[in-house]
């Protein structure tokens, strides 16, 4: 029997894959290997709700479960749809997944806070000193602000127009995906978007995660601006680790 005093269930939403697994709250690493299944074309919200459902009865988890969305959560209200249907918008998150998760505790958060949070515990030394902006490369571009560790919630980052475009349009993993940018053409766009973030915030540092991180050596010795760059510890594991902490820290935005 798992000893769920230290062990927590996350689940982390994307725009291509949802992805859970078990996770070891006293080291931020997952028990297990985790978990993940194609995000349901349509992304409506019962359609990511089954397909939860699906990955924490295939991990044979019946404790509380921390879920992260792509979604500005408020009051645990989908406010915002930007990678998954519109349907979600106003979405009662908590009656949702009540339903598709019977008879346990649910604790629901954007997936970029839920990275943040992850890095601020188990990562990057620099998300718990001074102001650190952590960005999400993936399906969009996913922000978290953290000031000495703690996290200041729902920034979308990712939204702010630069040069006509949003930013995730013009510089994200999918973006460089669908163009066939090499890592030079998608650092020079990545680059400019961060030259905007630094000139509003003047971070500390910024933190860059998302699966394209792994191969932080390619683009981010490119990079310009004068705030230092520093890739993510946990890489794509971070929105499963940090929605397993919601749980754990008992959060509900």
């Amino acid at each position: 029997m798992i000893d769920m005093t230290q062990f927590g269930f996350g689940i982390d939403v994307g725009g291509s894959g949802i992805k859970g697994g078990i996770v070891d709250l006293s080291t931020g690493e997952l028990a297990e290997e985790r978990i993940k299944i194609l995000t349901p074309q349509p992304a409506t919200p019962d359609a990511v709700g089954a397909t939860v459902a699906k990955i924490v009865a295939q991990a044979d988890w019946e404790g509380p479960v921390g879920i992260a969305l792509p979604s500005v959560i408020k009051k645990q209200h989908a406010l915002t749809a930007a990678n998954i249907d519109p349907t979600w918008v106003n979405t009662d998150v908590q009656e949702l997944f009540q339903r598709h998760l019977t008879a346990r505790e649910i604790f629901v958060l954007n997936d970029a806070d839920a990275a943040g949070i992850a890095e601020a515990n188990f990562g990057a030394q620099e998300a718990n000193t001074g102001s650190a902006i952590l960005l999400t490369f993936g399906t969009g571009i996913g922000s978290a602000f953290l000031l000495n560790g703690e996290l200041f919630p729902n920034t979308e980052l990712g939204h702010l127009m630069i040069d006509g475009k949003e930013a995730e349009h013009r510089a994200s993993s999918a973006v460089k995906d669908r163009k066939g940018l090499s890592y030079p053409e998608w650092a020079a766009r990545v680059d400019r978007v961060l030259h905007e973030f630094e000139a509003l915030f003047q971070p500390d540092a910024f933190i860059v995660g998302g699966g394209i991180s792994r191969k932080h050596e390619k683009w981010v010795p490119l990079l310009t601006v004068s705030t230092p760059v520093v890739p993510a510890e946990l890489r794509n594991q971070a929105g499963i680790v940090g929605a397993a902490m919601a749980v754990e820290k008992r959060l509900l935005p």
